[in-house]
């Protein structure tokens, strides 16, 4: 399988050469950084990343740069955060569009009727039957929530 399989990948390698030519720093850091984390991935387990494979990645970068951009928040280093929001919207540009809130409701009203679950001891399989589906798409944390406030009601 080549390289450049897949498209999202693609998207990013050009961005990456975008940024080179418009000789942005920043940009091109971050998207570096990007294809710096996708290859470490691909070399540690010797296989090629699909694009389910990048926006998770992505998903985890983007969780790293809101953690670092509260506690440097919390902090007061107004000079470190604003490289932390500016980061994390060079990332969220490559990811799926997010899901609004009544698509997130209906997707696991959905998916705990299409389960028969009946109560919080059922969660786990709700949230596995829902991961792929909003995988950088949704807060999986809330969603978390949200299944449980379902299940419990």
């Amino acid at each position: 399988m080549p390289a450049e399989s897949s498209p999202l990948k693609v998207t990013i390698l050009d961005h990456v050469k975008t940024a080179m030519r418009a000789k942005d720093k920043d940009r091109l850091a971050t998207l570096r950084s990007i294809t710096a984390a996708i290859k470490q991935y691909e070399i540690d387990n010797r296989k090629d990343l699909d694009d389910a494979g990048i926006v998770t990645i992505m998903t985890k970068m983007c969780k790293q740069r809101r953690d670092s951009l509260s506690q440097f928040q919390a902090a007061g280093r107004d000079d470190l955060a604003v490289i932390e929001i500016a980061e994390l919207a060079i990332i969220e540009e490559f990811m799926p569009t997010p899901l609004t809130d009544d698509e997130i409701a209906a997707e696991i009203a959905a998916a705990i009727a299409e389960l028969g679950a009946t109560g919080p001891k059922e969660m786990g399989n709700v949230i596995k039957a829902l991961r792929p589906k909003f995988q950088g798409r949704a807060d999986m944390g809330a969603v978390s929530g949200l299944v449980k406030a379902a299940l419990t009601a």
